[in-house]
């Protein structure tokens, strides 16, 4: 019987981090649902161009395998804004959809991070939390990832993204961003990563074993 953790929240609010810290405690598979949208944009951009053809898009979604979510170039700018816009096309998500619950059907129990995990995917999960912070400092994160990997950008123009990012994610009408109205919000914004994952693994643990 798997004990499923669902775990979303915007981008950069550290949600991946407290994941995979809470599957690692437990002994749990992990999944980063965003990684599914990253392969498709990243897909997209190398067989379509940055004008991302909805069918093509669509057709390239059918044909994810876990194997395409170890790419070592899913984590850059540009495929991060493929991402959010392949992420809007109703029938891109409703084909990853199978693809994720089977993954948290999985025995063993299972975390899955994303955007609508407690919403849409896993609504029945056992333990659901919200991972969030402010644009700014989420801004601020995303911005040293991207100059310690050598990119050139600058912090007003991340800051920008990560608001624009968040205005499609959260208006999107299908799936869009929300908290489970029976999720535990974990804000990071002044919370250093330990005692964030230290309050996520709390609040898995009041309902495991």
């Amino acid at each position: 019987m798997s004990f499923v953790v669902a775990i979303d929240g915007p981008a950069a609010a550290g949600k991946g981090t407290v994941s995979k810290a809470v599957a690692a405690h437990f002994g749990f598979a992990h999944l980063d649902t965003g990684l599914l949208y990253r392969v498709v944009g990243r897909v997209a951009l190398e067989k379509v161009g940055p004008a991302l053809d909805e069918a093509a898009v669509i057709a390239l979604s059918t044909k994810v395998s876990e194997a395409d979510l170890a790419r070592d170039d899913l984590r850059t700018a540009a495929v991060a804004q493929a991402a959010s816009k392949v992420a809007v096309i109703p029938e891109v998500r409703t084909a990853l959809v199978e693809f994720q619950r089977k993954f948290a059907a999985r025995a063993g129990g299972a975390v899955l991070d994303g955007r609508d995990i407690g919403t849409v995917i896993c609504p029945n999960a056992d333990v659901k939390l919200f991972v969030t912070a402010s644009a700014e400092v989420r801004a601020q994160r995303r911005y040293q990832e991207l100059a310690d990997r050598g990119e050139n950008t600058d912090f007003e123009t991340v800051l920008e993204d990560v608001k624009a990012r968040d205005a499609r994610d959260s208006d999107r009408t299908v799936a869009p961003l929300s908290a489970a109205s029976d999720a535990i919000r974990i804000d990071t914004s002044e919370m250093s990563i330990k005692d964030a994952i230290a309050a996520a693994i709390a609040a898995v643990d009041s309902k495991h074993g």
